[in-house]
């Protein structure tokens, strides 16, 4: 390696560390941004730590308690059971803390929206780049197919093959593949478009006729500089996700019993919603929370990554 070649890899890197000091010092002047950052890092921790977050209230989300309900399965006290042992209230007709169901499904919900997501997230920019960068045949089949899959009706796909497959297959780990594969043509057509206007740029040109191989183009320079539009979309396509399987486990065919969901918790609550109406409130307010802060904080790094931000 030359001195100038070092050179040049000194300053790339120095210009990476500088820019990602000035996102986080515009987003840490935006009150929206830390507000949606604290509350995801809140969601996140208490999936992580759901186990010892529990353990304080000595309460977990299988244990029946019918001790804590009258004869027609509500339960008894104010605000649906809350007291200093369960602190949301208990479920209806089993007894089950609340408080343990809502911090367990923000694992099942968190895991399952972010990892389908890192899926539809890896498929849509492979497909995106290559589509955008190569064009020709390739590039109108892949669009073809994009177009198949914005009108295919995937919610009613999704309910049909949820509920015919077996029981005993795990339902998390399927939920991600369903869901991320039919997820990335929005990112595949975002990316597509970056691309397209990319390997029309001097730089890419120039390194073709320099002899460039186009595997070295794309991933040394179409994917950086797409990068900070995938970070944005996804940010913006995680509370999509979630919502996803929260509809799915609300409708039925999502996450089975005895495993903690926001979406189950908030279809079984509208049973209740006259009689117990915390049940209904706590794991609802969960996934509007965490929802909302996601897209604010994808709305935030979008305005922190617009260089028309920064001159107005």
């Amino acid at each position: 390696m030359t001195a100038t070649t070092a050179g040049r890899d000194d300053l790339a890197v120095s210009a990476r560390k500088t820019g990602f000091r000035t996102l986080v010092g515009k987003l840490a002047r935006d009150p929206f941004a830390v507000a949606s950052a604290v509350t995801i890092a809140v969601f996140l921790l208490a999936a992580i730590l759901a186990d010892p977050i529990t353990a304080i209230t000595g309460n977990d989300p299988f244990t029946y308690h019918q001790d804590l309900l009258d004869g027609q399965g509500q339960p008894l006290g104010w605000g649906g059971g809350i007291s200093a042992d369960h602190w949301f209230g208990v479920e209806p007709l089993t007894g089950r803390d609340l408080f343990s169901i809502v911090v367990y499904g923000a694992r099942t919900s968190l895991f399952i929206g972010i990892s389908a997501t890192l899926l539809s997230v890896l498929i849509g920019t492979i497909v995106g780049i290559t589509s955008g960068y190569f064009g020709g045949w390739y590039d109108r089949i892949m669009s073809r197919i994009v177009d198949v899959m914005f009108g295919f009706p995937v919610l009613v796909f999704l309910i049909a093959l949820m509920a015919i497959i077996p029981a005993d297959l795990p339902r998390p780990p399927f939920i991600v593949l369903v869901i991320g594969l039919f997820g990335w043509p929005g990112i595949s057509r975002i990316v597509r478009g970056q691309a397209l206007a990319l390997r029309e740029r001097n730089f890419v040109v120039a390194s073709k006729a320099m002899g460039a191989r186009s595997g070295r183009i794309v991933l040394g320079q179409v994917l950086p500089n797409v990068g900070a539009t995938i970070i944005v979309v996804t940010s913006l396509i995680i509370p999509g996700m979630i919502a996803a399987e929260a509809a799915l486990s609300f409708l039925g065919v999502g996450v089975t019993p005895p495993t903690p969901s926001w979406g189950r918790t908030i279809g079984d609550a509208i049973l209740w919603v006259r009689t117990s109406p915390m049940y209904l409130v706590f794991p609802g307010a969960a996934l509007f929370l965490v929802t909302l802060a996601f897209n604010v904080f994808g709305d935030s790094l979008r305005d922190a990554l617009d260089p028309r931000t920064a001159r107005r």
